[in-house]
């Protein structure tokens, strides 16, 4: 916990929370996530946007955003989304987690106030998207979870203007503040981060539990799509067991159309010392999950046209095609369904896919 910037609710970017309580002992406790930050006056809790000011728990970054730009629904990674489209990326500093090999540790990890220098009202927001063509919003580089209030207003006024929501998170969450968030997103990518308890202690200091918590609610609980992510580590999470151990919770908890996506690690952060994913691995991962009776698999950060690619479940034909976020074949229905035997795709489709391909477009607000 941290207090080295002055605290105050005349700041404009700061509001009050609810999700909080006090303790016997005069600190209050947040309840967002799992870490439960206890916090005196002036103290930041470990997210750094959340801290204690007035006797209450505020967020800090409320309008305040590390920066945008339009990215491929595909690389949030989203594949079964709105395939094509265009979504409009952004986050605020900080972070609810301490990973040692954050992949966004600039941002996640910043106490720089100027990392929140663009400042953007929801409908601000909502318009830029509107403007740059895009057909959601996603909350990334760091985890919505810790300005949860901000998103869910930029949430529902990107749905007055026809523009879907998408949370790209760590999904440590509380049950009562995720109930209260989810029902503003259409979409999510839920970052597994590994399948032992021991990894998330000792290199997220996060619990496993209550990730799996959050898959479950948002498999049986809510509508929102959702695709997962485990972030291969050589030596650390890679080991077939531990591959073996999560692709079996993953059926028998949350069914076969889940999409899972092993993404390829490379040294940075505190991790430097580690080497990069190697391609076999990815591949091992896969053929792992496909074994296992996943349907949709796939591999990122790297070239891989199988691992990219979208098979269908009925006569095992590659129906959607890609290298890297480059859309080579697409052979769905404007519903989802094969082209060649029928067999409904899982996802959200509303029409042809489109056609923003990997192009990466940095925006300004204003500008």
């Amino acid at each position: 916990m941290t207090a080295e910037l002055e605290l105050t609710l005349d700041d404009p970017f700061t509001v009050p929370t609810r999700w909080w309580h006090r303790l016997d002992d005069g600190r209050i406790q947040c309840d967002v996530c799992p870490r439960a930050c206890r916090l005196h006056e002036g103290q930041r809790g470990l997210c750094f946007v959340r801290a204690r000011v007035d006797d209450q728990v505020v967020l800090t970054s409320y309008g305040r955003s590390s920066g945008f730009c339009v990215d491929p629904v595909e690389k949030k990674p989203l594949n079964h989304f709105l395939p094509g489209s265009a979504v409009l990326s952004f986050g605020t500093a900080g972070c609810n987690l301490a990973c040692k090999f954050c992949q966004n540790w600039d941002i996640s990890k910043s106490r720089d106030i100027d990392t929140l220098a663009d400042a953007a009202s929801p409908q601000t927001l909502a318009a830029l998207a509107e403007r740059a063509g895009c057909r959601s919003v996603a909350f990334t580089y760091n985890d919505p979870v810790i300005f949860w209030e901000y998103a869910a207003d930029v949430a529902d006024a990107c749905h007055e203007r026809g523009i879907k929501a998408i949370a790209v998170t760590a999904g440590y969450m509380n049950p009562g503040p995720r109930e209260a968030f989810y029902p503003h997103m259409d979409a999510a990518n839920v970052d597994l981060k590994a399948f032992t308890e021991e990894f998330y202690h000792r290199t997220c200091a996060a619990h496993l539990a209550d990730v799996l918590d959050t898959l479950r609610y948002l498999r049986h609980e809510t509508d929102v799509w959702f695709e997962i992510t485990t972030l291969l580590i050589p030596g650390r999470n890679d080991c077939d067991a531990e591959i073996e151990a999560e692709c079996a919770w993953i059926l028998d908890n949350l069914g076969p159309d889940v999409p899972l996506h092993f993404t390829a690690f490379h040294p940075d952060y505190k991790m430097t010392d580690v080497p990069a994913t190697p391609s076999a691995t990815l591949t091992r991962a896969r053929e792992t999950a496909v074994r296992h009776g996943l349907h949709y698999v796939y591999t990122g950060n790297v070239h891989d046209t199988d691992g990219g690619s979208t098979f269908c479940p009925g006569c095992r034909r590659a129906v959607v095609v890609r290298d890297w976020y480059r859309m080579l074949r697409y052979e769905l229905t404007d519903a989802g369904a094969c082209m060649n035997c029928g067999t409904p795709v899982a996802g959200v489709y509303d029409g042809p896919a489109g056609h923003w391909g990997a192009r990466r477009l940095p925006l300004f607000v204003g500008g």
